[in-house]
């Protein structure tokens, strides 16, 4: 091959640069207009030297912390040339990043299919049609990510695998992530530096950013992954994967029957195993005391907050805990919110209700 030949090369599929730059306009306008989520003080008992934070990630336009990750996820798929003008975009999802994709989707003119399971809520499957996006369900859990691949190899569109991909596409050093926003709001707090921040764990970029987040910062505040009952996240952290056979979960947005590559252990502190039944009883305590409409996912992390509370108050220690209010309860009127359905589960949320009461009024952890 001649020099001519070899400085005229293109690539197999030439990037549209006007399309692309008017996609990223479109994502930057829909970041620019969008206010920042509240941090909210939860108002404990009198006495309390622990005080609580929740980061209402529901108040996005699509309601839920996913809508970050999603524009983090479209932004990296085109700057890296992934997406092309017509591309049918590909999920794998347990719902709200499929919602918050759909969204972002339609807004660039993109056709979207959302491989889910089945069981998932017909609040949120109705959420991502309306949003323009398609949801193609399937019997196992596991089943979500070959589906995925097959479909986008079909239609010659793009999977957009946040479950490989949500570590690397959330800027965590900075950027307004959602590390970033919340110490920055916590600044002027009687505690501005939380001893600790709890999420849970689905693609584990959240806990990605928030823990890398506090190292680069030289925060001493600590990282509480929560985990349901059946993921595979607890037992591969403990070191008792062995002979575990993770199933995935039954609290809908966290746990995984898989550890995703997103992952990332070193930055976890701690992991706390939260039963199903217990973060149902959370989610619905945490709605009668304050009056904030959460989903299960919320509830699994707020039974361990009050259990980290109580850890403190009983070792004589003041500081703050945060955590997020990741989506808000009406995605899950039939499901989770609906004591027939709770029933049919198994499961029985008096014992946990009771641990809960306690704690938030006598700040002792009986669990």
């Amino acid at each position: 091959m001649d020099i001519e030949a070899l400085t005229d090369c293109h690539p197999a599929r030439p990037t549209d640069r006007g399309w692309v730059d008017e996609a990223v306009r479109r994502l930057s306008a829909d970041a620019n207009r969008s206010a920042d989520t509240h941090l909210i003080q939860l108002h404990l008992p009198r006495g309390w030297d622990v005080d609580l934070y929740l980061k209402d990630e529901s108040t996005h336009p699509t309601g839920s912390l996913k809508h970050r990750l999603a524009r983090s996820l479209f932004l990296y798929a085109l700057c890296n040339g992934y997406l092309h003008e017509g591309t049918t975009v590909i999920e794998a999802s347990s719902g709200s990043t499929a919602v918050s994709e759909a969204h972002f989707a339609r807004m660039l003119g993109l056709p979207f299919v959302a491989v889910m399971y089945r069981d998932t809520s017909p609040e949120k499957i109705a959420l991502i049609e309306r949003e323009g996006g398609t949801c193609h369900l399937v019997d196992d859990a596991a089943a979500v990510y070959d589906v995925s691949r097959e479909l986008a190899r079909e239609c010659n569109g793009y999977f957009m695998d946040q479950f490989t991909f949500a570590e690397r596409a959330t800027d965590w050093r900075g950027n307004n992530n959602i590390a970033e926003s919340t110490f920055s709001q916590m600044s002027l707090e009687r505690h501005p530096v939380p001893e600790w921040v709890v999420v849970g764990a689905g693609t584990g970029g959240t806990s990605a950013t928030i823990g890398r987040y506090t190292r680069l910062r030289g925060l001493a505040t600590r990282l509480c992954v929560v985990d349901p009952e059946g993921s595979a996240f607890l037992p591969s952290f403990a070191d008792r994967a062995e002979g575990f056979t993770p199933c995935g979960s039954r609290i809908e947005g966290i746990g995984r029957p898989r550890v995703e590559p997103s992952f990332i252990p070193q930055v976890v502190d701690r992991m706390i195993g939260v039963p199903d039944a217990a973060s149902v009883a959370a989610m619905r305590f945490l709605g009668e005391r304050t009056g904030l409409s959460c989903g299960p996912s919320t509830g699994t992390a707020m039974y361990a907050v009050l259990m980290l509370a109580c850890e403190l108050r009983a070792e004589g220690r003041s500081g703050s805990i945060v955590t997020l209010l990741c989506d808000g309860g009406g995605r899950y009127a039939d499901t989770y919110c609906s004591d027939d359905w709770v029933s049919e589960q198994g499961w029985d949320l008096a014992p946990y209700r009771d641990v809960l009461e306690r704690a938030w009024e006598e700040g002792v952890w009986s669990g």
